[in-house]
């Protein structure tokens, strides 16, 4: 699916984490001619006024300090904002179809090994939505490249595409990884590897990139990879047949990279320009 080219990024804003989210999803934004859609969903309390006045001023709070971050990130990105009734999950999940790309805070997940549910609104929004989702740190990423995982399949080729274009408008090189688990499938899978970037980069030849094979299981690979990276990008599910709506890669990304991460799913080729 390509989203129109009025297609904001819809950014998740919770009582928690939501000042980096916004930051972040702005530059975005900005690098890909966006408008920016702040959205605050929340079950509301029980029907007295008093208890509904408190809970709208709060929303409204959130939603202004939230507009004031990205605004500093990005004076030139245009923001609106809204506050729903209902799941946060389901709201951002019926929302992101009309998204260019839905952004939301990792819930603390990158620095815990064990105390983040299966069922965690971040992993439920990455699993759901229509439209690829960036799940953002709580930490400033550092300056490097930007990543992406290729294992062969068609997601992961459109995971490529898009990490492209998110280099080529970051101004950043690209370091697409593909992991393999022998010696002996290095030279081939390298052959294959670097055809694929070949094949999308020609239309980006000003992006610098990178091209590794590397031997290994696929997501603790990445993750290490991604200590480095400003940004890392992956299909939903690759060649993973057998998977639910997210694969051992993208949870594992999702779980440890330090890196904030984008899944790609719900789109059919890289993002079309906004502007």
């Amino acid at each position: 699916m390509a989203a129109a080219s009025d297609a904001p990024v819809l950014v998740g804003v919770g009582p928690e984490g939501s000042l980096p989210v916004a930051r972040l999803a702005a530059r975005v934004a900005a690098a890909h001619g966006r408008r920016l859609h702040l959205l605050h969903a929340f079950n509301w309390a029980p029907p007295d006024a008093p208890a509904l006045t408190r809970s709208r001023a709060d929303a409204e709070q959130l939603l202004d300090q939230a507009t004031a971050a990205a605004n500093q990130s990005e004076p030139n990105v245009a923001v609106t904002t809204e506050i729903v009734e209902g799941s946060p999950v389901a709201v951002l999940v019926r929302k992101s179809d009309s998204a260019f790309l839905v952004a939301v805070g990792d819930g603390g997940m990158a620095h815990c090994d064990s105390c983040i549910p299966a069922d965690s609104p971040t992993l439920q929004v990455a699993a759901r939505a229509e439209c690829p989702v960036l799940v953002a740190r709580q930490d400033p990423p550092p300056q490097g490249p930007v990543l992406v995982g290729v294992d062969g399949s068609a997601p992961a080729e459109i995971a490529l595409g898009w990490a492209l274009a998110c280099a080529g408008r970051h101004r950043s090189r690209l370091l697409a990884v593909w992991v393999v688990e022998t010696d002996a499938a290095i030279q081939e899978t390298t052959g294959r590897l670097h055809a694929l970037v070949s094949g999308q980069h020609a239309g980006r030849p000003d992006t610098a990139v990178e091209c590794h094979v590397i031997r290994g299981e696929p997501g603790d690979v990445l993750v290490e990879q991604s200590r480095s990276a400003q940004l890392t990008v992956v299909a939903a599910r690759g060649d993973e047949p057998w998977r639910g709506m997210l694969g051992a890669v993208s949870q594992s990304l999702l779980y440890h990279a330090p890196s904030p991460v984008i899944v790609v799913r719900g789109a059919t080729g890289p993002p079309g320009d906004g502007s």
